[in-house]
Order: C-alpha cells, then sequence, then structure tokens
C-alpha cells in the first residue's frame, strides 16, 4: 500500500525519470501486502522484516539499491554487484522495467521468504 509520505516524496521531486520509478515501486508493493515503504535517507525505501530496497539518485536509470541483496536466495541475474552485501538492479526505462518484471517480483518474493524463514527459526 502506498503511504502519504512517499506519495509527498515523488510530488516534490522533479525526477526525470518519476514515471518509471513509479513504475517500479507499483511492482514492489504490488508483489506482497507485506511491504511497506517509507522516505529513510531521503529516498523511498521498501521494508519487510528489515530494510529491502532504496531508490539510489540517478538521471538517467532508475537505481534501485538492495541493501542486503547479497542474502536473497535465488537466481537474479539482473541483482548485480560484488560488494559484501549490497547488491542493485537498474533499469533504463518503461520497457526495461516491464521486460524485467518477473525478475524484479521473484527477487521482492525471496527476500520475503527468506525473512520469514529467519523470523522462524
Amino acid at each position: 500500500m502506498t503511504t502519504a509520505a512517499v506519495d509527498e516524496w515523488f510530488a516534490t521531486h522533479d525526477h526525470p525519470l518519476a514515471t518509471e520509478m513509479q513504475a517500479v515501486r507499483a511492482i514492489i508493493l504490488d508483489t506482497d501486502p507485506r511491504i511497506d515503504e517509507s522516505i529513510k535517507w531521503k529516498t523511498p525505501t521498501f521494508s519487510y522484516r528489515g530494510n529491502i530496497a532504496s531508490f539510489s539518485p540517478a538521471k538517467r536509470i532508475v537505481s534501485l539499491m538492495f541493501h542486503r541483496g547479497a542474502e536473497i536466495p535465488g537466481d537474479h541475474p539482473n541483482l548485480v554487484g560484488d560488494g559484501r552485501l549490497v547488491r542493485t538492479m537498474r533499469f533504463t526505462d518503461i520497457d526495461d522495467i516491464n521486460r524485467r518484471q518477473d525478475e524484479l517480483t521473484a527477487v521482492i518474493r525471496s527476500w520475503c521468504a527468506h525473512r520469514d524463514g529467519e523470523a522462524q527459526r
């Protein structure tokens, strides 16, 4: 479910890829009703039993930083990075988002299932 704080962020930030960011936002929130959104680190952030991902400022791409992306189970070829924890998914335009919607949904579902498994231990 969308929140007023994130709606306000979009209303007050004239980002050149706002439409594409809103599309990514909708995919994430539609994947699982338990996902929350808020403003953290001055940007929209999604969470479920911990922070999942935040938009990273970029003018020519939609960059979604997964805070603990290295821990997300499964094969997600567009979840990239070689840091200890952080992984990123980047989208160039609405067609790119549509092409990779299934993978983004799978990443979010994997995070939720992973966090549910940890909560049951």
